[in-house]
């Protein structure tokens, strides 16, 4: 059934990939941190401590969009039963909760200038928290649950029922009161963000995009040899 993951190529590719991206990722990364830190100008309410901001909303976005892509290709391996699918998920678990608890603490430290305080169980915080604790549901599952197939229906099934809480996080500073400041970036509507601020947001973001694609593709090659090596000893 894993054959065509036994083929080298698969493996060349990978490193071939991760050769890449390391040559760019250093160069971009600082050319990053340059603007976030130094080219960036301060808020004219929060002052420097506005640069929190290109960390914690990129991370912010990696986390809800890693679990709403865990969400999906779990609800695909239900119905089509691929299991391709599980170690994509699960190499791209430890990369949604990493960044979603550096969108926690980074929050954190940015509420105490801005609000006056670390932590606040407003609804944006704390739908932030139970995400968390999806994550850890989901690894959890595929850690302790010895029957694998078992295990891949549970972490599907928490996928399910935790993407319910990506468009509460989404829309929580709309539905109700909170401290949490409501988007300044839009799709559909017109950004509240100067570009002297969104340019160096959306270069940390690929900087982030392009670390994730690095444990993305690490922990993927592990799990390729990990099943290999299970079914070795099945031979």
């Amino acid at each position: 059934m894993f054959n065509v993951f036994y083929n080298s190529n698969i493996f060349a590719w990978i490193e071939k990939i991760i050769s890449f991206i390391n040559s760019i990722f250093f160069v971009l990364l600082i050319i990053g941190l340059s603007f976030a830190l130094i080219l960036s100008p301060p808020d004219y309410l929060q002052g420097d401590s506005v640069r929190i901001m290109y960390v914690h909303v990129p991370a912010a976005w990696i986390g809800l969009a890693s679990f709403t892509c865990i969400a999906f290709l779990s609800i695909s391996y239900f119905i089509f039963k691929i299991k391709n699918l599980i170690l994509i998920i699960k190499s791209i678990l430890p990369i949604g909760l990493m960044f979603t608890c550096i969108a926690i603490v980074t929050g954190s430290i940015w509420g105490q200038p801005t609000w006056g305080t670390f932590w606040a169980w407003d609804a944006r915080i704390t739908s932030m928290v139970i995400l968390v604790l999806f994550y850890i549901l989901l690894i959890a599952s595929q850690k302790l649950i010895l029957d694998e197939d078992k295990a891949n229906k549970i972490s599907s099934i928490i996928a399910v029922v935790g993407l319910i809480n990506i468009p509460i996080i989404k829309y929580s500073v709309e539905w109700w009161n909170t401290l949490h400041q409501p988007a300044s970036i839009k799709i559909t509507g017109t950004s509240t963000i100067h570009s002297s601020m969104l340019m160096p947001l959306l270069l940390m973001f690929l900087v982030l995009i392009l670390y994730c694609a690095l444990i993305f593709l690490m922990k993927y090659k592990t799990e390729i040899i990990r099943i290999k090596k299970k079914n070795l000893k099945r031979l």
